[in-house]
């Protein structure tokens, strides 16, 4: 595989990304085509004691970057010449297999919509980052933020391609889809989650999804369904709600274990299992988040990430780009657009 890396995008850019590579290149097999300044990569490399381009890199310059207060919408025009830019552009001219950033979100949405496009048919591109679970499975969240607002058929087509992916990435036979909703009743929820409970329920009788109705917030990280379908509005404060938790229960063991020597000893008996519930909840153990729909895989990673999450996102770009997610979407595209003049057609 051959995975394009923004290498300027991120807090921690060029460095961070030009490490992650080596050890990806080394661990995965992958070939990792670094875009950004070449001078500045080099020197990275060169700085933790790596004198000459490792096996399996390569270099392809872009001097300007694309910034975190950029408008999205005119970024493709504006910043033409920034590693996000020219790695999407080298991505759908064929020259990877799949593209990752750490970079502006709207930015990278915005243009690998333009540039690298959406499956015929579909209508947004979604991102569908993975939940961690109490059972270890974790859960797909779609939509995270993409979209805010939505109409009924958008989210008919998040849950089949959130369905998709679910059986091709988490090796999913028949995974659970479950609409989120403030409530399990089917009468819960307002126009919009009235509306999408309808069509995923007509297309689970189909046999399309494997619908199981409504899911409470509460619910998706107890396990309570392996594809939580949602607007981008809702879906980003449930992500957001669950990480300040992760990060507040984190805390509050930190706290707790440190008060005295006792607490102290029980840390040390319990070490096993808080590294295990460290590592669980760890952005950088999943690498990023692939934005679903498009016609390449496009990976965001976290704007923070380190060298162990680019690593893992260009591991996960890899196991994307093998997937082939757009022929099955592209092959189930019947069922997720509705004739013109149903209810609920764009």
């Amino acid at each position: 595989m051959r995975i394009i890396l923004d290498a300027m995008g991120g807090d921690h850019a060029p460095v961070a990304a030009a490490l992650g590579a080596v050890d990806a290149a080394r661990e995965y097999g992958c070939e990792v085509v670094l875009v950004g300044r070449g001078g500045q990569i080099l020197q990275a490399l060169k700085e933790n004691g790596i004198e000459t381009l490792p096996r399996g890199l390569e270099i392809a310059n872009a001097e300007d970057v694309v910034d975190m207060h950029d408008d999205p919408a005119t970024v493709i025009k504006t910043r033409a010449e920034s590693s996000m830019v020219v790695g999407l552009r080298m991505l759908h001219e064929g020259g990877g297999d799949a593209f990752v950033s750490a970079g502006s979100t709207g930015a990278l949405l915005s243009a690998a919509t333009l540039i690298v496009r959406r499956v015929r048919g579909i209508r947004r591109a979604a991102m569908g980052p993975v939940i961690p679970t109490k059972d270890g499975g974790g859960a797909l969240l779609i939509d995270c933020g993409a979209t805010a607002d939505c109409t009924p058929e958008f989210l008919l087509q998040f849950a089949v391609m959130g369905s998709i992916c679910a059986k091709k990435l988490m090796g999913l036979d028949a995974p659970r889809v479950a609409l989120l909703n403030i409530g399990a009743e089917d009468s819960k929820g307002g126009e919009l989650q009235k509306a999408a409970y309808a069509l995923l329920s007509r297309a689970g009788e189909q046999g399309v999804i494997r619908f199981t109705g409504n899911i409470e917030a509460r619910d998706v990280p107890l396990g309570g369904a392996d594809v939580v379908v949602s607007d981008g509005f809702s879906g980003n404060i449930l992500l957001k709600g669950i990480e300040g938790t992760a990060l507040f229960l984190s805390s509050m063991l930190k706290e707790m274990f440190g008060k005295n020597l006792l607490t102290k000893l029980a840390a040390l008996l319990c070490s096993g299992g808080i590294r295990a519930f460290k590592r669980k909840m760890d952005y950088r153990e999943t690498g990023g988040t692939l934005m679903i729909g498009l016609t390449r895989p496009v990976i965001k990673a976290h704007g923070s990430s380190d060298r162990l999450a680019f690593c893992n996102a260009i591991r996960q770009a890899a196991q994307a780009a093998q997937a082939d997610l757009a022929s099955d979407l592209a092959a189930n595209m019947e069922h997720m657009v509705l004739p013109r003049g149903t209810a609920h057609a764009e």
